[in-house]
């Protein structure tokens, strides 16, 4: 009776025996999931309520059963078949070896996965942090590369931990699109000589040099390479047409089918007609199926210092795309993921990824979309997803070294194709000016500098068009002669409706909008042309009923017009200031140089107070 049962334990033994003798990573696989039950146990023990970080696991394990595994279980599966030749074509993209793209998605995948704070986001590596991590290897090499990581890890924890989660989301819509678009242009340019099967010495980095060295290859491109890559495009691209004849093949990603088909084309063309020129991942890279163990780097602080920037940069950019892909998956699934969880768990996936020689990692859309679209609803897919790439890098890597070079660069057109976004990027052309300068400023220096310089100084014109923006928000008006009751609602409450005299040596100002040092310096300039213009009044009365908050310019111009004032033998009196203004005005000392009496909260009792001034 138990006869099956003890044989299906000792081959699963034996399995377990075989996994682990391969290499001691397998552990960390299952302390992970150990852990997550642990975890889970101990949140219905203790009812975590006032915790802040609160992966969707751990509350979607609670009502989980057969029928859900069931689906997760497929998603999982058809999820992780589409990432293995992403995840491949990512890492040699980025400069390391294939193994290393795989180890990313893993790692990375299962860890987000497990600690996120979205049902269905499928973490890994991704085409937006191909450019970036190029350039980290090319000047510190692949160990400046994992600390940068690890440093990455930090931020995006610290992200999370500070509620940042809901700041990032709000990034101007056209930085997005112009890096995005950016990194899809370099992208495609760096597979230009694979996908063409170019003979160069070196390929340049700058990105007009490196086209200037491919028109003068051109006349040395290999057919064959040639026509497996161009192959390679057209297959993905019309797969997904041939596909919806059979509900089988729907489920197969474009890029896995052309894979195998021009592996298995290049095999044929060797074998039985001598072509040779076709390079493959084998021809420049030693494939290993052996999963490396965790290993931390040698830091020191001069390495860390010059890291800094990079390391940012791949924080924010991770973050902007893993709460990206969140909220596209939040409106298909309608449901809504936790930020700042979803933030800590990129941290900790980007502390762990580079431990185990892997790379940066973040969501992925196209993947996170593919887990939606086959029925993933709970985080038990991402993480099915990363068993699946685990068996196929454990028992079938080694195959991967009959991949055409060209093909990968096939894949990698489509990615850079998808990523453009080009119908968002020319809409942005017809927003305003100020949009469309931040778009082809981020865009072009992505493409000619680097990402890092992209992002700087996309934020610093983004945050000087915001303040701008802000500055013409802000109006200063003169009221000379009476008060129009229908137009004061919030300061006639105390029922007198009749119209309000200015009396005579009185002058009143109006501030509508955020008091800040744009607002202050074009309210000096109103004060200045109007000095020229008026005799000096008595009493200077300024309304701030419409001012939301004011900061220390503001406070400074203000402290100098009553000093100003009060040389000339002026009175300001303030009115309609709320709560939170007078509060800091009051912090600042301002009630006391002022006089609280002189700071009132509506225009009556600001106009009763001028008449016995005067």
């Amino acid at each position: 009776m138990f006869a099956p049962l003890l044989i299906f334990g000792n081959k699963f033994k034996l399995i377990l025996n075989k996994l682990y003798q391969k290499s001691p990573f397998f552990l960390f696989f299952l302390v992970i999931l150990q852990s997550v039950f642990k975890i889970t146990r101990l949140e219905e023990k203790k009812k975590m309520t006032t915790l802040t970080f609160k992966p969707k696991l751990f509350s979607t394990l609670r009502h989980y059963d057969r029928k859900s595994f069931t689906t997760d279980l497929l998603a999982g599966i058809i999820v992780g078949i589409v990432a293995l030749p992403l995840a491949i074509a990512f890492g040699i993209a980025s400069g390391v070896t294939p193994e290393k793209g795989i180890i990313t998605a893993i790692v990375a995948g299962l860890l987000i996965s497990v600690f996120g704070g979205s049902k269905v986001q499928i973490g890994g590596p991704t085409g937006a942090f191909i450019i970036i991590i190029y350039g980290i290897i090319q000047q510190y090499g692949f160990e400046g590369l994992t600390i940068a990581t690890l440093m990455a890890g930090v931020f995006l924890i610290m992200f999370g931990v500070l509620h940042l989660g809901t700041i990032i989301k709000y990034i101007p819509y056209p930085i997005v699109v112009g890096f995005t678009s950016g990194i899809a242009l370099t992208i495609f340019t760096t597979q230009i000589k694979d996908l063409f099967g170019l003979t160069m010495a070196s390929v340049p980095s700058d990105f007009i040099e490196k086209w200037i060295a491919y028109i003068g290859s051109f006349p040395t491109i290999d057919p064959w390479s040639a026509a497996v890559g161009i192959g390679s495009v057209a297959v993905i691209a019309l797969w997904p047409k041939i596909a919806r004849l059979n509900n089988v093949l729907s489920k197969l990603p474009g890029s896995l089918i052309a894979i195998i088909v021009m592996t298995i084309a290049v095999l044929l063309l060797k074998q039985y007609m001598g072509v040779t020129s076709v390079e493959t991942i084998g021809d420049r890279f030693s494939i290993s199926s052996q999963l490396p163990g965790a290993q931390v780097p040698a830091l020191s602080w001069e390495v860390i210092k010059g890291l800094v920037s990079p390391a940012i940069t791949i924080a924010i950019l991770g973050a902007i795309e893993s709460l990206l892909s969140a909220t596209v998956a939040d409106g298909v699934i309608g449901d809504r993921h936790d930020s700042n969880t979803e933030l800590i768990a990129q941290g900790v996936a980007n502390l762990a990824s580079p431990l185990f020689g892997g790379i940066p990692a973040t969501g992925a859309i196209a993947r996170t979309m593919t887990n939606i679209n086959n029925g993933g609803r709970t985080p038990v897919a991402g993480i099915v997803h990363a068993a699946v790439l685990l068996l196929i890098f454990l028992f079938l890597m080694p195959l991967a070294q009959y991949i055409p070079m060209a093909c990968l660069a096939g894949v990698l057109v489509i990615v850079s194709y998808n990523m453009s976004g080009w119908r968002s990027f020319t809409s942005i052309l017809k927003n305003p000016k100020s949009d469309v300068i931040v778009l082809w400023v981020t865009f072009l220096l992505t493409v000619i500098f680097d990402l890092t310089i992209a992002i700087e100084v996309g934020l610093i014109c983004a945050c000087l068009l915001f303040m701008r923006r802000m500055a013409e928000t802000t109006d200063v008006k003169v009221i000379s002669d009476e008060i129009n009751p229908e137009e004061e609602e919030s300061d006639f409450q105390l029922g007198n409706l009749e119209h309000l005299t200015i009396p005579e040596g009185v002058e009143v100002y109006e501030i509508n909008g955020p008091y800040f040092f744009g607002a202050g310096n074009r309210f000096e300039e109103i004060m200045g042309a109007l000095r020229h213009q008026r005799q000096h009044p008595k009493v200077r009365i300024i309304r701030m009923r419409k001012v939301p908050f004011v900061d220390s310019t503001g406070i400074h111009n203000l402290t100098n017009l009553c000093l100003m004032s009060q040389g000339e033998g002026i009175q300001v009196v303030l009115s309609g200031v709320n709560e939170k203004v007078q509060a800091v005005l009051h912090k600042a000392g301002f009630d006391k140089m002022l006089g609280e009496d002189n700071i009132c909260s509506h225009i009556n009792i600001a106009l009763e107070r001028a008449k016995q001034l005067i």
